[in-house]
């Protein structure tokens, strides 16, 4: 197995692993590609079971020539619980769900696992300064690793985010910047810092690395299920790059022998707000019209403008899918509805991805046969703010009585 080098979605043009993101020949984006001629299946299952309990035992999948590569630092994310949700299930009337709990990642979300493959490679390509335009999440991400391994950062957000994440960002002492525009806005500046300072962006002229890291998901998943896949995924769609990296995932798993079955049916989840996949897909538009203006309180996935809107599209067509958009309000209830029946509380994106979830089963598109596996990105303390409404104390005076007289009637017995 070795890492070959960058090569173009669209016209296949290649390019030496550095620090670059779009084609010069057609201006379309760029990925890894690897050369796995000679992959033993077995053999590497074995490195895998052998590995840390982290994502470096996927490192031969991984954007590294070493594995695991010598630049990695210590918080090392991964293996993320995968709980089979019976009582959720029993809810929605289906007959096996499972949630992919990413909030257990060292900042509770997901973007541990991208930014962490990206801040290697940064090491490795010599940057000193790494920086991102974030929604929150991946501001915590890089602030934290990047401190982690003494790199300077810049973080660029929204200045509206939600004060948890922005506190959860300020203390790992980044130079946290907050630009008066939405996530499009913040990140055009971005591209454009892109090409004037020496910075890694993450997820501008790191990109192609940094996507990379959404395939552990996809490794843990099939790992964790007995090296089985599922037969559903249902997860959130901001830039569409975590959606299209988890079926890359078990796509090249099962190319390589290391899974059987075909891809999931893959269904994307978007809050009403902020929908431009969801519409088109509605629509049968091949492209996402952008979004000017997100309204929506699940501010992680308010991305107007997504890079990997088409691809996602492509996807959820491709495998029988679906891409469904939800209310602030069924936001709120599939956030209740998942910490009621799992004791799991997610930040707003987990919200959307279980609205939609409901809105699936609901609609009879998911057979109870199929094993579901939902992906939940973020932690709910992030967002409390959407959770508010779930809030109610019982006040009552130190005596018996006054518990008695609070709870009469309300079936509370010993």
């Amino acid at each position: 197995m070795a890492l070959e080098g960058l090569r173009c979605k669209e016209c296949a043009a290649t390019y030496a692993l550095e620090a670059r993101y779009v084609c010069e020949e057609c201006f379309g984006p760029l990925e890894v590609s690897y050369d796995h001629s000679g992959l033993d299946p077995d053999e590497a299952r074995r490195r895998i079971q052998a590995g840390s309990a982290g994502i470096w035992r996927y490192a031969d999948f991984l954007p590294f020539s070493e594995r695991p590569p010598s630049w990695r630092h210590s918080l090392e994310p991964g293996l993320t619980p995968l709980v089979r949700a019976d009582r959720l299930a029993e809810r929605l009337g289906l007959g096996e769900v499972w949630i992919k709990n990413d909030a257990a990642n060292p900042t509770h979300s997901f973007k541990d696992r991208v930014v962490t493959v990206a801040i290697t490679k940064a090491r490795e390509l010599g940057f000193e300064t790494v920086a991102c335009a974030s929604t929150g999440n991946l501001a915590n991400a890089v602030a934290a690793h990047a401190a982690a391994c003494g790199l300077r950062s810049f973080v660029f957000v929204p200045a509206d985010l939600e004060e948890q994440k922005l506190l959860a960002t300020s203390v790992y002492g980044p130079r946290l910047v907050g630009v008066r525009g939405n996530y499009d806005d913040v990140n055009r500046l971005c591209t454009e810092l892109c090409e004037s300072r020496p910075w890694a962006f993450v997820n501008v002229n790191l990109r192609p690395y940094y996507s990379e890291g959404s395939k552990t998901l996809a490794f843990e998943t099939v790992e964790q299920l007995g090296w089985k896949l599922p037969d559903r995924v249902v997860a959130p769609i901001a830039s569409g790059s975590m959606f299209t990296k988890l079926a890359k995932g078990m796509s090249d798993w099962i190319d390589l022998g290391l899974v059987e079955g075909e891809l999931p049916t893959f269904c994307g989840a978007q809050a009403l707000g902020c929908s431009p996949v969801a519409t088109a897909f509605a629509e049968g538009w091949e492209v996402c019209k952008p979004e000017r203006r997100p309204e929506t309180i699940a501010k992680s996935l308010a991305i107007g403008d997504p890079a990997d809107g088409p691809y996602a599209l492509d996807l959820a067509r491709r495998t029988g899918g679906r891409i469904e958009s939800v209310t602030d309000e069924e936001i709120r209830d599939g956030i209740r509805l998942l910490a009621e029946t799992t004791g799991v509380f997610t930040e707003t994106a987990g919200g959307v991805t279980v609205a939609v979830l409901a809105k699936l089963a609901e609609a009879g598109e998911i057979d109870r046969e199929e094993r579901v596996v939902a992906y939940i990105t973020g932690e709910g303390l992030k967002t409390l703010d959407a959770a508010r409404e779930s809030y109610r104390m019982h006040e009552i005076e130190p005596t018996l009585d006054a518990f008695e007289a609070e709870f009469k009637g309300a079936g509370v017995s010993a």
